[in-house]
């Protein structure tokens, strides 16, 4: 697990965690500017608890990080435009108290600030943010432990199954042949069966003749019968 030194030393352990800006709230509240996106040097500096100083120095230390996780310097046309914007969101009275840089101003965003918070050394506040973060990376990592032995878990429960199904096959390749056998069995008997129908049905129609001539045959005996009568 990651140290609070190895966090203020590393900037590669900073870029892992730089994703983690809702921890800042978690701490503290951050009161942004009117776009609800920046904040200026003294907002990061109360929010730390720290003079403007020192903030400053953290910047110029680490100008390129800071300026990769969003640090912005507004001069000239952009500084009047963005101050156009605020006293637009500002609105009302409020508006008269919107201090305004006079040739340049700095403007941080969360993960800015987050970025000052794992490299400032001299703040409670920023210790607090680094403490949330290094326990939210152990959380995580104990999860990441935890799911891995459920997975082993199932991995052994799976491996299992495919000894089972391994020595299953042979049962089920001559369970399979003997269903075959029966389905050529059954084949054969209905064959059968149907030649018997065939043939019952002749039978029957030799019977209805028989019937036919039997009746002939006992017309023309009483036929005769009537005759020798007569006589």
């Amino acid at each position: 697990m990651p140290t609070e030194v190895a966090l203020l030393e590393s900037r590669a352990l900073r870029v892992e965690q730089m994703g983690r800006v809702d921890v800042l709230d978690k701490v503290k509240s951050l009161v942004m500017l009117p776009d609800g996106i920046h904040v200026r040097t003294e907002d990061v500096a109360r929010y730390f608890e720290v003079s403007t100083e020192v903030i400053k120095k953290v910047i110029q230390r680490h100008r390129g990080e800071m300026e990769e996780n969003g640090l912005t310097l507004l001069r000239g046309a952009e500084l009047r435009g963005f101050h156009r914007d605020m006293l637009s969101l500002w609105g009302g009275e409020e508006s008269e108290s919107y201090p305004q840089a006079a040739t340049q101003l700095t403007l941080y965003t969360r993960r800015t600030v987050l970025n000052v918070a794992m490299l400032l050394r001299d703040s409670d506040i920023a210790r607090c943010v680094r403490t949330y973060l290094l326990d939210a990376e152990e959380d995580l990592r104990a999860g990441y432990a935890s799911l891995d032995r459920r997975v082993t878990r199932v991995e052994s429960c799976l491996a299992g199954v495919g000894v089972a199904l391994q020595e299953l096959g042979p049962v089920l390749t001559r369970m399979s042949h003997r269903l075959d056998s029966l389905d050529r069995r059954l084949e054969a008997t209905n064959q059968v069966v149907g030649a018997m129908s065939v043939r019952l049905g002749d039978i029957s129609e030799d019977i209805v003749r028989m019937d036919a001539r039997m009746d002939d045959f006992v017309l023309q005996l009483k036929d005769l019968r009537r005759r020798r009568k007569r006589r």
